[in-house]
């Protein structure tokens, strides 16, 4: 069935749920998430839908999922934005709560959590032929995929059970309300005094970290402060520099640091990558415990970015789609305490400029 043919199926106004499930009957092989844009709805009230048959909600109560992941063993973390998805195997076993928020520090899942993110959640169980899926998801206000994490066939499915046990929502009803996503933050300019004091506290920088405060002290989005950094600080590079900084880390093996970022979670891979694969407007990332799968077509512009720390200056490659809104960033590996490595620098320096 076509798009258009599923979408007149509930026209006018959003469709009930037995004519989701039903839409999802006639077309079994339409990924759920293209079926919910089809259908006019979001993720989460796709999933919604399900309650009461293939899904459980479950309340996001981030702390305690979060703390009683590591029972589960290995299991795959998937954060994905509209362009950008990013999986990692592993175990969740670097959760630290801290006074401001809960963070994951693991060897393999490496997480920064936004909690007000975390509005809706569902454990999810599949019937395959003769294998059962089982999957925790996590949505924002929006409806938008936030995070979920995917068992294994050697993941603990008793320590699953126990989870979903312990944050079953009493609210199981088959719909849920949404709110519009929020309006992009527009574009700012500086007066020339402010544009002079935004570069001096960049050249201040002592620490990646304290980039945002930069950011949050003169109202700008992350592209906007590119745009004022030209220059020492950033440059553009041709859009398609990303796809070949990708190939000549993987051919030098080179390690890198890998960032995708959700409404409430940023993802990030450390280490090598090797398998690279284009497959129509998809490259690929598919090694055994990391895959990527970035949507080149919605790569509008690609900058270097340069930031100072304590350790020297640190260099960045970041994406951004047609509404500047960032779809992923790369650094080269390093620890605290440890200058940038200087394969790393040089790709990125070696890169086509725009």
């Amino acid at each position: 069935m076509t798009s258009s043919a599923v979408s007149s199926l509930v026209a006018p106004g959003k469709p009930t749920p037995s004519q989701i499930r039903k839409a999802r009957e006639d077309n079994p092989k339409m990924r759920e998430r293209e079926l919910a844009t089809t259908l006019g709805i979001s993720e989460a009230e796709y999933v919604a839908a399900w309650c009461g048959i293939s899904a459980t909600r479950i309340e996001p109560r981030v702390t305690d999922l979060l703390t009683g992941l590591e029972a589960l063993g290995e299991v795959m973390a998937l954060t994905r934005n509209d362009s950008a998805v990013h999986e990692k195997i592993g175990i969740y076993d670097g959760v630290e709560v801290r006074e401001r928020g809960v963070i994951v520090v693991g060897d393999m899942i490496d997480l920064r959590i936004r909690q007000q993110g975390w509005v809706h959640g569902f454990a999810v169980e599949k019937q395959n032929d003769e294998k059962v899926s089982r999957s925790l998801q996590i949505f924002d206000a929006s409806g938008d995929a936030v995070h979920k994490i995917h068992l294994r066939p050697g993941s603990n499915a008793e320590a699953y059970t126990k989870l979903v046990e312990k944050l079953t929502s009493e609210d199981q009803s088959p719909s849920i309300e949404t709110a519009p996503r929020p309006a992009a933050v527009p574009p700012s300019t500086l007066s020339d005094a402010d544009a002079v004091r935004f570069r001096e506290g960049w050249a201040a920088l002592s620490n990646v970290h304290q980039f945002s405060g930069l950011l949050r002290a003169f109202g700008l989005n992350r592209h906007d402060a590119l745009l004022h950094a030209t220059g020492d600080f950033a440059w553009r590079l041709d859009k398609y520099a990303l796809a070949a900084m990708m190939k000549l880390a993987a051919s030098k093996q080179v390690p890198v640091m890998c960032f995708v970022a959700s409404s409430g979670v940023t993802q990030i891979h450390s280490g090598v990558i090797s398998e690279i694969k284009e497959m129509g407007p998809w490259i690929n990332v598919l090694d055994a415990t990391f895959h990527l799968h970035l949507r080149l077509d919605h790569v509008n512009e690609v900058w270097a970015v340069r930031k100072p720390t304590g350790d020297g200056h640190v260099t960045s490659i970041e994406a951004y789609d047609a509404h500047k809104n960032p779809i992923i960033q790369f650094f080269g590996l390093r620890r605290r305490g440890e200058t940038e490595r200087d394969d790393w620098r040089f790709l990125i320096e070696n890169l086509p400029q725009l």
